[in-house]
């Protein structure tokens, strides 16, 4: 058995309702007709691509992704225990990132998708940071890419706070409570919100 989703479920309910809600968000939304996010049901791979993505931008940890699947091949836990370290550090993986993939590697049913849409936000949040590098942005990334949790507001995430300081606040830096107070409205498709976001900022879609 397996928990697989092909699309985010209810994404045309959630871009109705943010629509109605939102005015600043029913604009971006409209720049972006048909476009929603794509979920990735396999847990290991969403995990991985996240860490590669920590803390550069969309760009870079795309091509660092391609040249990762370039040189292991499929995105399974055996090919990232069996490539060796300059190997990985080849693709442009920091020493820590290779320490951290290999981690995961070496417990992948931790993130086994099927096991964790049973729980909640907040279990599934602890289940995942308990692998070594992964920390609560990674994670939440996890929650929507591959369990398609509707509701993710991530806080640590540079590229949501860059578009709501840009689309709400002409660019002036928010805190932590002036942008969960921004995204109020969009509850409880916070993750679709995100996503429109994200996509204002860069010509390539976010995918993990």
């Amino acid at each position: 058995m397996s928990f697989t989703l092909s699309h985010f479920p209810h994404w045309d309910q959630a871009v109705s309702e943010l629509t109605a809600a939102d005015p600043v968000m029913a604009d971006l939304i409209s720049q972006f007709p048909g476009e929603r996010l794509e979920p990735k049901g396999e847990g290991f791979e969403t995990l991985i691509r996240a860490i590669v993505g920590q803390q550069i931008s969309v760009k870079a940890a795309q091509a660092v992704w391609d040249r990762t699947v370039a040189s292991v091949g499929a995105i399974t836990p055996s090919a990232f225990l069996e490539a060796d370290e300059e190997q990985l550090r080849a693709c442009g993986l920091s020493r820590q990132k290779v320490r951290y993939l290999r981690g995961i590697a070496q417990e992948p049913d931790r993130c086994d998708p099927l096991h964790l849409s049973s729980l909640s936000d907040a279990a599934v949040l602890a289940e995942l940071t308990a692998y070594k590098g992964v920390g609560e942005w990674t994670a939440q990334m996890f929650m929507m890419f591959t369990l398609c949790r509707p509701d993710i507001l991530s806080l640590k995430d540079i590229g949501l706070r860059r578009a709501v300081e840009r689309h709400y606040a002409e660019g002036r830096r928010l805190d932590d409570g002036e942008i969960e107070a921004i995204a109020e409205p969009w509850r409880p498709w916070r993750s679709v919100a995100t996503w429109f976001l994200w996509r204002s900022l860069d010509p390539i879609p976010v995918a993990y």
